[in-house]
C-alpha cells in the first residue's frame, strides 16, 4: 500500500518564510496525531562535522522542537558519537561542534544530548533477529526516548549511495560498537606508528584482548568483541575500526538497525533535499551540490520519505562543475554515478523486507 509522503517547494512570499512553511509542512502531514503530552521526544539530527557547511541549519531544528513543546512535549535534540576519529569522538567534543555549528539551547529552544554518552559505550541492546544482527546497539537516550522524530538532510553518500532518512537513523543512532558492527566484517586493529604504549586501551578493555609488547598495544581478535571502547579512549587516535564491510551488507545493516529504533514506537520523519553534497555530513568540508536544491519532505514512513527523494533528485539536472558533472554517467541514476561502488535501492530493498516501511509513495504537494 502506498505511503503518502508530502513535499512542499523551496518558494517563499512575503507572507510564508521557508521556516514558516516548514512548520505547516508538519501540521499538514499529519504530525499532531502523536499525543505528545509530557512525552520523552528525540529529535535525530546530524550536527555537522566542523568545517562543513552543507548540514541543515539549526533553525529547521528549532521549528520543528518548537511544534513538539506547542503539543506538551518534552524535546531534546540527539545525535550518537562517530566511530571516525574527528570532532564527534566524544560527548564532550560533539556538544562544543554542536554548539559551534549552532546548535545549543538557546538557537534551538531545546537542549542537546550525545545519545551514547561520553565515550560512546552506553548504549541499549535491542533484539530483532535480522537477517545479520541479531541484537542492534543503539544509544540509550535514543531508546529512553518515548517518541522518535527524524530531521535529515538529504545528501550522497561514499559508501550508501545516499545519506537519507534511514542512514540518519540506522547508522547515526548507532552506538559506537553498533557503529563498529554495521561498517566492519572485522575487528579494529592499533596504527603502531601512533601508538604511545600508555596502556588507556588495555585498561578499559573488559575482555583482555589488549596487551602490551615493546610499548605497543596490540589487539587480540580472537578475545575482541568489537566494543569499540579502545577507540574512545585512545588519546592518540591510534585504534581504527576495520571498515571493511561491503558496501551492499552495510546498506542491509543499516536497514535493520533502522527497525530497532523505529519499531513499536511513535514516529515520524523530515527530509530536506538542500544543498545535496556528494559526501556524507560527517566530512569536515563539503563540495559543491551535485544537483539544485528540491525541497522539504515530511512522512510517517521513513522508507518512503526517501524513496521519494530520491526520486526527486534523479529529476533534477545536474550541477554543472559538480563531482557529479564529471564522472561518467553510465548508470542512469544520479547517486550511482556520484559513487559507481554502491547501491542505495539494497537498504530500500532491505527495509521493505523487514516491513520498516514501503516504497510505494503517494506524493502530495502542499
Amino acid at each position: 500500500m502506498a505511503s503518502k509522503v508530502f513535499f512542499t517547494n523551496l518558494r517563499t512570499t512575503e507572507d510564508e518564510n521557508l521556516l514558516q512553511k516548514l512548520r505547516r509542512l508538519i501540521v499538514t502531514a499529519g504530525a499532531g496525531q502523536i499525543d505528545f503530552k509530557n512525552k520523552y521526544t528525540a529529535i535525530k539530527i546530524h550536527f555537522g562535522e566542523p568545517g562543513n557547511l552543507a548540514y541543515l541549519r539549526a533553525n529547521y531544528a528549532k521549528v520543528v522542537a518548537d511544534y513538539v513543546k506547542e503539543q506538551g512535549g518534552r524535546v531534546f535534540l540527539t545525535d550518537c558519537n562517530t566511530l571516525y576519529v574527528g570532532r564527534r569522538k566524544n560527548a564532550l567534543d560533539h556538544l562544543d561542534a554542536a554548539y559551534e555549528n549552532g546548535f545549543s539551547p538557546f538557537s534551538t529552544g531545546c537542549h542537546v544530548l550525545i545519545a551514547d554518552g561520553l565515550k560512546g559505550t552506553d548504549e541499549v541492546l535491542v533484539p530483532i533477529d535480522g537477517e545479520y544482527i541479531r541484537e542492534a546497539k543503539i544509544g540509550r537516550a535514543v531508546m529512553d526516548a518515548d517518541i522518535f522524530i527524524s530531521l535529515t538532510h538529504f545528501k550522497g553518500h561514499e559508501s550508501t549511495g545516499i545519506g537519507g532518512t534511514l542512514k540518519n537513523i540506522g547508522m547515526g543512532c548507532g552506538s559506537r560498537a553498533g557503529k563498529m558492527e554495521m561498517h566492519s566484517a572485522g575487528k579494529p586493529f592499533v596504527e603502531q606508528d601512533r601508538c604511545v604504549g600508555c596502556g588507556a586501551c588495555q585498561r578499559n578493555c573488559a575482555h583482555e584482548a589488549i596487551t602490551m609488547e615493546s610499548r605497543k598495544a596490540l589487539i587480540d581478535h580472537n578475545r575482541c568483541v568489537g566494543c569499540g571502547r579502545c577507540i574512545g579512549v585512545c588519546p592518540m587516535d591510534a585504534v581504527h575500526a576495520a571498515e571493511d564491510e561491503a558496501n551492499d551488507i552495510l546498506d542491509c545493516k543499516i536497514a535493520e538497525y533502522t527497525l530497532a529504533v523505529v519499531k513499536s514506537r511513535p514516529q515520524f520523519h523530515i527530509s530536506l533535499v538542500v544543498d545535496v553534497s556528494p559526501y556524507c555530513d560527517c566530512h569536515s568540508e563539503n563540495d559543491l551540490p551535485i544537483v539544485p536544491d528540491v525541497g522539504m519532505f515530511a512522512s510517517y514512513d521513513p522508507v518512503a520519505l526517501d524513496m521519494a527523494c530520491a526520486d526527486a533528485v534523479n529529476r533534477q539536472p545536474v550541477m554543472p562543475g559538480s563531482r557529479l558533472d564529471e564522472q561518467p554517467k553510465g548508470h542512469g541514476d544520479h547517486f550511482c554515478n556520484n559513487h559507481p561502488v554502491t547501491n542505495w535501492k539494497m537498504c530500500i530493498d532491505h527495509a521493505v523486507k523487514l516491513g520498516v516501511g514501503s516504497a510505494d509513495y503517494e506524493l502530495i504537494e502542499i
